[in-house]
């Protein structure tokens, strides 16, 4: 069916009421134009008008309104030809010709920018809606629990306070077990999770946390994910730096806290004195009258435990602790490591829903599907429900501690955001690391050069990996720091080892070894490997290392005074001081200084030092001596001769 070129017009005339980008039709004067150049953007609408009106549809304004919405396409900042082609369902090579006519020559796999997809796609008729790359993420969480689907959860307790004041050995004797006994070193140095049922028949979830400053990051972490904070202070020790650390944690997250005096049953203990130093903090029990719940227990013999329990349960019962266990399952990473056998692992409070096995989940910049799900003691689960913490096998990789874990619908949806996550991640490490090298080279400006100890670490969990890079972060300085080269989870590969025979660095394994080739390779080359399961003790090492780069120090050491006596002319050597040694030793080849009437004329080297006409090592106090001064000669009776030596001395970060 062949229209004329009114039809047309009146056709385009109802299309320029809505939002799109047309030409002004008033200058078209053969239908011819209407395929030309500047009018082509109408075609594809052209077209579609043309096949309603063939099948005897009736043209309206509410008809050319959805025709228009129709040809409404969305799209990222960046898009490949190819996918924009499918979006505008027309021909690839279509689209390709209109770009050549902007002057771009690209193929159907070649990404091209927002902008310019945005032209070609307007020349084809089509309305445009960018959207950013982060709306994937819309709507993951889902919608607000309904209040009438709520149901009651155990609490969520961590266990917080100073190195060694017992809070693994409480949470054994609660458990009766025996984790403490292996930790290297007799100290947590990554977050244990743990459910428990008490005599009453109550379930109470534990997270247990590391002590030594260093864990900073994961004490925060606990605090954060948790309902109930118990505060373990030993009653010989009263309150210490991570106390003090941990209080702070607890008010910044708003948590409840209850009071655990340990180690009531030593003599020296004294829990009155640990209430009064609690007071300083903030921290009033309601022994003085405050609203702070505060136990005597003793880890060893098991006294105070069910009246510590009992504590937890009255105070889980005021938070009124409830969720929704008939949703997709919402939770946050505790843990995170590689295990022979199960690959990735990772430690999971479910906060919402229910975790079952099959489940398709994205935790962080990963994904994966629920291939197993076990419990504390290692015993397989079909589901975990809130409050409960369980090891989920089935990751395609090793997450971050404080990553949030969702289910969603599809394998597809969740590699999708995997994808965008780590595209994000990847752009913000490597902006990261170009801020670096700025501060670096300010900083090496400043200082000279500045010196840096290249590292390869690799943890057993992530949660001492992130801990280790913030305690290495800071022992820099100005003049030399630690530079991370690479990190991660699991055991030592031939790639970390080649990785750090081509820049010299150190590769450390925390409480994990090199696997039997990378052993090997580290032989070959003589990359020597330190192993190490206490974290104090390899920051101290790498500290030493770091003292090792930085330029020694220079000392002076006085030696000896002289008194010139007299002043000699020799020839082909100039003049020469006979001298009397008042104090200490000369020796030749020292530094000295010339003094005049106390103040200092010049500063050499001593150039000739004799006794008679014979050239000696050193003069000793009380005997005469010839010197002669290099490159100085303005000598005077009286004058003192100052000798010193300079020395190096190693520098240390201390």
């Amino acid at each position: 069916m062949i229209f004329s070129l009114e039809l047309e017009k009146q056709l385009l005339a109802g299309l320029i009421k809505y939002p799109h980008k047309y030409s002004d039709i008033s200058t078209l004067t053969t239908s011819e134009d209407f395929y030309s150049k500047d009018t082509i953007v109408h075609k594809t609408i052209y077209n579609t008008l043309s096949q309603a009106i063939e099948q005897g549809e009736e043209i309206n304004e509410t008809m050319l309104a959805h025709r228009v919405t129709s040809l409404g396409i969305s799209f990222e900042d960046n898009i490949t030809v190819g996918e924009l082609a499918n979006r505008m369902a027309e021909r690839t090579a279509d689209v390709v010709k209109e770009l050549m006519k902007l002057g771009i020559m690209a193929t159907a796999t070649q990404t091209i920018d927002g902008e310019t997809a945005e032209l070609v796609a307007g020349e084809f008729g089509h309305r445009v809606q960018r959207v950013s790359e982060s709306d994937i993420e819309i709507g993951l969480s889902g919608s607000d629990d309904d209040p009438v689907s709520l149901q009651p959860r155990p609490p969520v307790v961590t266990v917080m306070g100073h190195v060694d004041h017992g809070k693994t050995s409480l949470l054994d004797a609660i458990r009766r077990t025996d984790v403490a006994a292996g930790e290297s070193g007799g100290i947590t140095q990554h977050i244990g999770a743990y459910q428990i049922k008490t005599a009453a028949g109550n379930v109470i979830t534990f997270i247990d946390t590391p002590g030594h400053e260093a864990f900073t990051e994961m004490r925060s972490r606990g605090a954060n994910i948790t309902d109930i904070v118990v505060l373990v202070v030993a009653a010989d020790d009263s309150v210490m730096m991570q106390t003090i650390e941990a209080i702070n944690h607890a008010k910044a997250a708003g948590c409840p806290t209850i009071v655990a005096v340990n180690k009531c049953d030593k003599p020296e203990a004294n829990p009155q004195k640990v209430r009064n130093d609690l007071l300083q903090h903030e921290i009033i029990t309601e022994d003085f009258g405050g609203d702070v719940l505060c136990v005597d227990v003793s880890a060893v013999t098991g006294a105070g435990l069910d009246k510590l329990e009992e504590a937890i349960m009255l105070q889980a019962e005021l938070l009124e602790l409830k969720a929704n266990p008939d949703r997709h399952a919402e939770g946050i990473v505790i843990e995170s490591k590689v295990e022979r056998g199960k690959g990735s692992v990772a430690t999971l409070l479910v906060q919402r829903g229910t975790l079952k096995q099959g489940d398709i989940f994205v935790v962080g910049a990963e994904n994966g599907r629920v291939r197993a799900l076990l419990d504390d003691r290692g015993q397989t689960l079909k589901s975990a429900g809130p409050g409960q913490p369980v090891e989920i096998l089935g990751l395609n990789g090793t997450p971050m501690a404080g990553d949030s874990c969702v289910v969603v619908e599809s394998e597809a949806r969740a590699r999708e955001i995997a994808e965008y996550r780590t595209r994000v991640n990847r752009d913000r490490e490597a902006a990261r690391g170009a801020r670096g090298s700025v501060e670096q080279m300010l900083s090496a400006i400043a200082a000279g050069e500045a010196a840096e100890l290249p590292v390869v670490i690799k943890t057993d969990v992530h949660g001492s990996l992130e801990a280790i890079r913030v305690a290495l972060e800071k022992l820099g300085t100005d003049q030399v720091q630690v530079k991370i080269l690479s990190s991660g989870v699991g055991a030592l590969s031939e790639s970390d080892i080649s990785l750090a025979t081509a820049s010299n660095a150190i590769v450390i394994g925390f409480n994990v070894r090199a696997i039997p080739q990378a052993r090997d390779l580290a032989k070959r080359d003589g990359v020597e490997i330190r192993y190490h399961s206490i974290i104090y003790e390899l920051i101290d090492e790498v500290k030493a290392a770091m003292g090792g780069l930085l330029s020694p120090d220079t000392q002076e050491d006085f030696i000896g005074y002289a008194e010139i006596r007299q002043v000699f002319g020799v020839s082909k050597i100039g003049k020469v001081a006979g001298c009397m040694v008042t104090e200490g030793v000369i020796k030749r080849g020292c530094k000295v200084r010339l003094l005049r009437d106390n103040v200092v004329i010049h500063e050499g080297s001593l150039k000739t030092l004799k006794r008679f006409k014979d050239e000696v090592r050193e003069v000793r106090e009380g005997f005469e001596c010839g010197m002669g001064f290099e490159n100085y000669s303005d000598l005077q009776e009286g004058d003192m001769i100052e000798c010193f030596e300079i020395r190096e001395v190693a520098r240390t970060l201390d």
